[in-house]
């Protein structure tokens, strides 16, 4: 039982390096003002595995339509639809996404990086 936990910890710390090592690689160049018009990133549960894509438009300054606050360290928003506020760590690719409630709200951990083949 004892192996199997250390196993786990081990495989679960080399999947996160290596998705925030990616991420890194893959926000970079954005990240020190080679900005393209537009990109496309997919963004990664880190506790489920599950996955979507987000369209941040530099030109706009917003992410899937949302008006967005982009910095040269961070891009924030606020979906509207979901009730969330986003905020990405434009180095690392990591996203904190903060759903308000009337009990505290709670949040939720995810990484973001180029999508698989890019």
């Amino acid at each position: 039982m004892l192996a199997t936990r250390i196993i786990t910890k081990r495989l679960t710390r080399t999947l996160v390096f290596g998705i925030a090592s990616l991420a890194a690689s893959a926000l970079s160049p954005f990240a020190f003002g080679a900005e393209p018009a537009e990109v496309i990133l997919t963004c990664t549960n880190l506790v489920s595995g599950t996955g979507w894509q987000i369209r941040v438009n530099f030109e706009h300054n917003t992410v899937d339509s949302n008006p967005a606050h982009i910095s040269s360290t961070e891009i924030s928003w606020h979906d509207a639809t979901d009730g969330g506020n986003y905020t990405l760590d434009r180095k690392t690719g990591s996203l904190t996404v903060v759903f308000p409630s009337s009990t505290g709200g709670y949040f939720l951990h995810d990484r973001c990086g180029p999508p698989k083949g890019s």
